[in-house]
């Protein structure tokens, strides 16, 4: 097996191959133990991506890792030409591990001659990629990868390691783990009952993208205690801004902020400590200086 770390994914590429790469002789398929890949990537003149793999990739089991933030269209497309590529080469097996699997949101066509992004990216991937891996995948309508992936795939969820880093920064008797949202409560109330912690779920109702009210539905002993805020993806943070103030109001003794994939466009980050946020922490799904929980060998235990 040989892991090549893509442009946006290099350091956590890098993490994937060190942790493939331990142990004694063979893997479980008999397979030498994986190798770290150098893939050089650049770009045209006129902004035509150019691609090449600096090591020989015929009659191997090739990872390509790469996360789908930022400039999603451009991830995608290397993958699809890097993946295409491999195979061309005599690669035997080519995964795609794609941290952040983007377009996912638009799972539905909303207003007459919309694209279904969603249906239209695994179509890509369906013909290039013979396996994909992916962590946490935002799903509404699409309940399972099986529903757009023919191909092998697998969803791996980070909800184990925040329960540690939880666990090890926090106290179950002075603290609360809170979800935004009904749909948080597959990370939130999750992570919390694995550790014994009390939860709480936010209700949401949205106005539009940007324009969103928070609900507290339940009323625990907030005063003097550590609110810790869990959701999946923050993109533009307004979620995440009307929960911190809902929480501000009820005087905690600090709020903290922990998700999967940190998009924070917008200049989210600043906004949501602005708010009211002591700490914000994030998985490396996504490279951002909040990144303080590991996933690499989440990762590499499935390879």
């Amino acid at each position: 097996m040989i892991v090549f770390p893509m442009r946006n994914s290099a350091e956590l590429g890098r993490k994937v191959a060190r942790h493939a790469g331990t142990g004694p002789g063979k893997d479980v398929a008999g397979c030498a133990k994986a190798e770290l890949g150098r893939l050089e990537t650049g770009n045209f003149p006129d902004g035509e991506l150019y691609l090449r793999f600096m090591d020989e990739v015929a009659g191997k089991r090739v990872v390509l890792v790469q996360s789908m933030h930022p400039q999603p269209n451009d991830a995608l497309v290397s993958v699809l030409f890097a993946a295409r590529t491999a195979k061309e080469l005599g690669a035997e097996k080519v995964t795609a591990v794609i941290p952040y699997l983007g377009y996912m949101r638009q799972d539905n066509r909303f207003n007459s001659g919309e694209c279904v992004s969603n249906r239209v990216m695994a179509t890509f991937l369906n013909q290039v990629v013979d396996r994909i891996v992916t962590i946490d995948p935002h799903m509404h309508r699409v309940k399972a990868l099986e529903d757009l992936f023919h191909i092998e795939r697998k969803k791996l969820s980070a909800n184990e390691e925040i329960a540690k880093h939880i666990k090890s920064k926090f106290s179950a008797k002075a603290s609360v783990v809170a979800g935004p949202d009904i749909e948080s409560s597959q990370w939130a109330k999750a992570i919390a009952d694995s550790i014994g912690f009390e939860s709480v779920i936010f209700m949401k109702e949205r106005f539009s993208s940007r324009h969103v009210k928070i609900s507290v539905t339940r009323e625990p002993e907030w005063k003097g205690k550590d609110v810790i805020i869990v959701d999946d993806i923050i993109s533009s943070g307004h979620t995440m801004i009307e929960a911190v103030k809902e929480v501000r109001k009820r005087k905690p003794r600090a709020i903290h902020v922990i998700c999967v994939h940190p998009i924070f466009v917008e200049n989210a980050y600043a906004k949501i400590l602005r708010a009211g946020a002591r700490s914000i922490v994030s998985c490396n799904t996504i490279l951002h200086n909040s990144n303080a929980i590991d996933l690499s060998g989440l990762i590499a235990k499935e390879l």
